[in-house]
Order: C-alpha cells, then sequence, then structure tokens
C-alpha cells in the first residue's frame, strides 16, 4: 500500500438503555451496553494496529463520553462527532472529512481483522471502491478513493437490500469497485450464540 488511507469508525456510546437495544432482552441494559464497549475497544485496536493512516472516531451522541476518551488516551486518534442526518449522511461527512482514499466501518463486526483493513486499502490503489457485504445483506465496511456522495442517498439503511442497492448505484454512476468476503456481525440473540462459538476473546 503506497498511499495513506484513512479510517472512520461510526461508533455509538456504549451506555444503557441505548445502546445494542435488540439484544437488551437477552443481555439486559447493562449487559448490551457492556458488549458494545468490547466491540467498540476492538474496532479500535483492530484499526489501529492496521496501521495503514490516520483514524477517528466519529462518535454519537458525544465524544466525551468516557469510553472515547479512553480510546483517545490509549490509541493515536482523532474524536469527533457524528453528522446529523440518517446513517448515509452521517458516512458520507466521514469520507470527506478524510480529504483522500478513506474506509468506513461501524463497531458490529468482531471477526474483522488487520488484514481486511490491509486489503481493503490495497485494492483502493486500483479502484474506485471496496466493500464487505454483511451476511444480512447490508455491508460491513465501504472504502472510497475520494467522495462520493451518490453512494450514500435513497438507500434504505438498515434493511437487506442495502448491499444491493449500493451495487446498483456503483454500477449506475461507472464506479469500478471490488468486493471482499462476506462477514458477520453482531445485531441479533442469534449473532450473540455465534460470537460464543467464535473463539473471539473477551467479547462476550
Amino acid at each position: 500500500m503506497a498511499k495513506s488511507v484513512a479510517i472512520a469508525i461510526l461508533a455509538k456510546a456504549p451506555e444503557p438503555g441505548v445502546a445494542k437495544t435488540r439484544l437488551i432482552p437477552e443481555l439486559g441494559p447493562e449487559g448490551a451496553a457492556a458488549l458494545q464497549a468490547r466491540l467498540l475497544a476492538q474496532t479500535v485496536a483492530t484499526a489501529a494496529a492496521a496501521a495503514i493512516g490516520p483514524l477517528t472516531i466519529w462518535a454519537t451522541p458525544n465524544p466525551k463520553h468516557p469510553a472515547f476518551q479512553d480510546l483517545r488516551q490509549r490509541f493515536k486518534l482523532t474524536l469527533a462527532q457524528q453528522q446529523d442526518g440518517d446513517l448515509g449522511a452521517r458516512m458520507a461527512a466521514a469520507v470527506a472529512a478524510a480529504r483522500g482514499p478513506a474506509l468506513v466501518i461501524g463497531t458490529d463486526s468482531p471477526a474483522l481483522t488487520v488484514e481486511h483493513l490491509r486489503d481493503a486499502a490495497e485494492v483502493l490503489g486500483s479502484y474506485d471502491a471496496v466493500l464487505i457485504p454483511a451476511e444480512d445483506g447490508g455491508y460491513v465496511l465501504i472504502g472510497l478513493r475520494k467522495p462520493q456522495s451518490v453512494l450514500f442517498s435513497d438507500v434504505d439503511w438498515g434493511t437487506p437490500t442495502v448491499m444491493a442497492e449500493t451495487r446498483f448505484l456503483l454500477s449506475a454512476h461507472n464506479l469500478t469497485w471490488r468486493e471482499l468476503p462476506p462477514l458477520w456481525d453482531v445485531d441479533t440473540p442469534e449473532d450473540l450464540e455465534r460470537l460464543r462459538r467464535s473463539g473471539l476473546p473477551n467479547l462476550i
């Protein structure tokens, strides 16, 4: 990888009753928030270890949350407030702020590794975009050589059609892209069982 590629992490503060709400019936508000804190910390550690470029946590609702402040002490990163708007608007703003090639990820995919991030950054040397699909129909990562706001508008975020809609937009706007193998994320009680079986340390 010859050129620096920024990593933008969109992250929700691990607040009980707000974080990982779909897992509250199984884990309780405190347990769901604790899982979010562990997923956040692992994601940041992975992104920092990839060492491909500057790292920013785009935080909500407030970058001053102790979990974010602790990570800023432990890792070389920037904290920023997520922009208003839907998920697409927030991702588009993160890409634009990078002022160069950028990868955008969330904190829901514990299977994301340093190698995935480095491979994705490498793709941007030859393609306009790179994606890692999620098994549920969305995507775990999107990377862009330069901002492409058209990829973040008129998408039904949070549905199983996100990846298909994004492929359509890429094609419609004559953008070149490559997809890496799909990964899974942690959103539902069923995902918790998979996480327990995964052998990933210190997450659950």
